[in-house]
């Protein structure tokens, strides 16, 4: 199996500071989105000590006999105490917080895990599949079915995370298997590529014959056309045959 992947971010239309962060293995082994809130400091901080903190403990990890599900666990839960730590040492960023979502390729096993809101995706033909859950209250009560997902789109707490890290109080990381084959594409995306653009249209730019580079900038750039209220990340990976 042959990776070809590219990744943007991008302030958006509107903010000043980009909060997001990401991270691409040179070798396609991992793929790392973060979304960092509390404060411009504070956010930025958070999806950066994030994303270098996963990419550390898989780096150091990687060959190890650990399976994969407790690796992305323990890659998580070590970005988590880091961001505590930052916390302790500096209390004006007391508030700040982070998504991540990963996408990692593992003896050809590829597995995701996330906390928050930042989501993978899997385009297959020209059907789009959102693999993680987001972890927010209004996400919540669509999975109660106490609103729609129409509702969901427009609700004023939409943005509300259930979780976050750089938090005690972190209960779940959700980690599940990717099912791939040749030809798939996946998205690794902030909710400010979410926000803006619908899920057909996301799937008609990903569904394209151009390379993975061109494709992230048409997302990005169309998401700042609607808007671009929040920062915008786009990690495109395409799975290819060996030639």
């Amino acid at each position: 199996m042959k990776l070809t992947f590219a990744g943007i971010t991008d302030t958006g239309s509107v903010r000043s500071i980009n909060q997001d962060s990401y991270y691409i293995d040179p070798e396609g082994k991992f793929f790392i989105v973060a979304d960092g809130m509390g404060g411009h400091t504070g956010g930025q901080e958070a999806s950066r000590i994030a994303t270098e903190a996963i990419k550390t403990y898989l780096l150091s990890h990687w060959h190890n006999t650990i399976e994969s599900p407790q690796l992305l666990e323990n890659a998580f839960i070590k970005a988590n105490e880091a961001i505590m730590d930052d916390q302790q040492e500096h209390p004006e960023r007391s508030d700040m917080g982070t998504t991540a979502v990963v996408a990692i390729f593992r003896e050809q096993k590829p597995w995701c895990a996330n906390v928050g809101d930042s989501r993978l995706y899997r385009l297959r033909g020209k059907i789009l599949k959102q693999f993680t859950e987001d972890q927010t209250l209004v996400a919540q009560a669509v999975r109660s079915n106490t609103i729609t997902p129409d509702q969901a789109r427009i609700h004023p707490w939409r943005h509300i995370l259930s979780q976050c890290l750089g938090r005690e109080d972190i209960e779940q990381i959700d980690i599940l298997p990717l099912d791939v084959q040749m030809s798939d594409r996946l998205l690794l995306c902030s909710d400010g590529l979410t926000e803006e653009l619908s899920d057909s249209i996301i799937a008609s730019i990903l569904s394209s014959n151009k390379n993975s580079q061109t494709i992230a900038q048409e997302l990005v750039n169309t998401a700042k056309d609607k808007g671009g209220n929040d920062n915008i990340t786009v990690l495109i990976v395409t799975l290819e045959k060996e030639k």
